[in-house]
Formats: structure tokens, C-alpha cells, sequence
């Protein structure tokens, strides 16, 4: 039985990469138990940890869902520099989706449902509640 997940990401500058991550997330880490490492709980139960080290070259990417895709990436071209990437849709994918990388080459992606009444279902499901 699964009841939780991690996911990780390393970053060359710990200082840098929690000024990022902060701002990419909209909060603070919920967790620093040690210099060097952090971690966010992205929803119960998922967390994503942020450490100081050599970045995995061609994991990922991590995808994040979002309930307005072109403002997110709007945001974060804005305020994190992020290179202007590519928003896809298929006909048989009930959502959009974009990839971009960090600083340091993590790669990290975004998704929107397309069906608004299933988005908040997944919401509802998971948060217990429908956030706007």
C-alpha cells in the first residue's frame, strides 16, 4: 500500500534554489530539517523536497495542476524567467499541458483539465474541498 510521495529535485545553490522554489510554489517550505534540504507538501500527503547537490540530467518532469495554465505561465515567466514553452492539448487528452526547467535543468511541468467539472471533482477528491 502506497500512502505518500516524494519527489526530488537538487539544485547547485540551496540559497538561490529556495528563493525559486518559494516563489514557483507561492510559499514558504514546509519543512528545513537540515541545511541543504527542504521540502514542500504540495497536497496531503505529497511533498517535494528541494536539496543541494548535482541535478539528475533528463528526469522528470515533475507536473504540477494548475487551474489556469496560460496565468501560470504568465507568472512565472514574469516573476522566475522562465523561458516561454509551448502549451499542447490532444483531442483524446482531457487536459493542456507545458514543460519548462529550472535554473538548474530539473525539468517541471504544468496541466490543466480542460473539463472544469472534472478539475473540481479531482479537487473535491483529494483537497476534501473546492478551492477558488
Amino acid at each position: 500500500m502506497f500512502f505518500e510521495m516524494t519527489y526530488q529535485v537538487r539544485v547547485t545553490d540551496i540559497v538561490e534554489g529556495h528563493k525559486w522554489y518559494k516563489t514557483l510554489l507561492k510559499k514558504t517550505p514546509d519543512f528545513m530539517p537540515h541545511v541543504g534540504f527542504m521540502e514542500w507538501e504540495l497536497i496531503p500527503g505529497c511533498w517535494l523536497q528541494v536539496a543541494q547537490g548535482v541535478p539528475s540530467v533528463g528526469s522528470g518532469p515533475l507536473r504540477l495542476g494548475v487551474k489556469d495554465l496560460e496565468t501560470e505561465k504568465y507568472r512565472l515567466i514574469r516573476k522566475l524567467n522562465v523561458e516561454d514553452f509551448e502549451i499542447f492539448s490532444r483531442q483524446e487528452v482531457p487536459a493542456k499541458w507545458g514543460t519548462f526547467s529550472d535554473p538548474w535543468g530539473n525539468r517541471i511541468g504544468l496541466f490543466e483539465y480542460i473539463d472544469k467539472t472534472e478539475e473540481n471533482q479531482r479537487i473535491e477528491t483529494i483537497l476534501g474541498r473546492i478551492e477558488n
